[in-house]
């Protein structure tokens, strides 16, 4: 059963996550060099974006909800190397329902997974490279090869480092990825925001406090500073659902 929220803006009532993304259709709203892109995170409400070094941790059963239909509306669902060393994620689209609920949405029933990896140090046990379900592109700056997986795998190679702009270009035109969702790591959020390659932050602000020193969702070097827009905001057991557009001055 599909998590009950209570809808703050912009129409304040009660809605369902389910019934949320239903009419949420970001395939339809390609770039022509780049697809659409969409950041999750989940963070604390004094900033911080793990514990203990992971997510997991932070978001409730309705974050869960939230990020597993958000992998059902996109063409593909990226990761950072280091997002994929401390998650060890497995089959993006995991339980067959949902499979059958992006077709239904006339997307393919596996997100093609996209993890971005300058020096290949990636976990190649976890599940995601054993299950053998789905499809992978993997791109990288290294020279070195990937071992067998039974996952099918394809690399995409750039010489010195993994240029943003080149792979967004990549994944729309050789790959006709119309709509892309971004997991992180923070780095990697951080390079595509310096990059003006961000379109939607979907954020879910956890009731906790934690200290420490554990990343912020954005990880970079001071950038233009990027003006948003509230989509939405939603609430459900002291935890918010945020979902911001990026101003579209500010896109590239």
């Amino acid at each position: 059963m599909s998590a009950t929220l209570r809808r703050l803006l912009p129409e304040p009532g009660e809605t369902t996550i389910a019934e949320l993304l239903d009419g949420y259709r970001p395939w339809e709203q390609p770039e022509e060099e780049r697809p659409r892109v969409a950041v999750n995170f989940v963070t604390t409400v004094d900033g911080r974006a793990a514990l203990d070094g992971r997510t997991k941790d932070l978001g409730s059963e309705a974050d869960t909800e939230m990020l597993q239909l958000l992998r059902t509306r996109f063409d593909a669902v990226m990761v950072g190397a280091g997002t994929m060393r401390a998650e060890r994620y497995g089959r993006i689209v995991s339980d067959p329902q949902l499979r059958a609920r992006r077709e239904r949405a006339g997307l393919p029933h596996d997100p093609l997974a996209v993890i971005v990896s300058g020096r290949l140090d990636l976990p190649w046990d976890a599940p995601i490279f054993t299950d053998g379900g789905g499809r992978i592109l993997l791109f990288t700056a290294s020279d070195a090869e990937p071992p067998e997986t039974a996952t099918p795998l394809r690399v995409v190679r750039h010489e010195d480092f993994v240029d943003p702009v080149e792979m967004m270009r990549h994944l729309r035109h050789e790959r006709g990825i119309r709509a892309l969702l971004c997991e992180g790591g923070p780095g990697l959020h951080g390079e595509l925001q310096a990059a003006g390659l961000i379109d939607e932050l979907f954020l879910t602000i956890a009731p906790l406090l934690t200290g420490g020193e554990a990343p912020r969702i954005l990880e970079a070097e001071l950038i233009e500073p990027a003006g948003l827009e509230l989509a939405w905001l939603l609430e459900a057991g002291g935890e918010l659902f945020c979902r911001y557009r990026r101003r579209p001055q500010a896109l590239r």
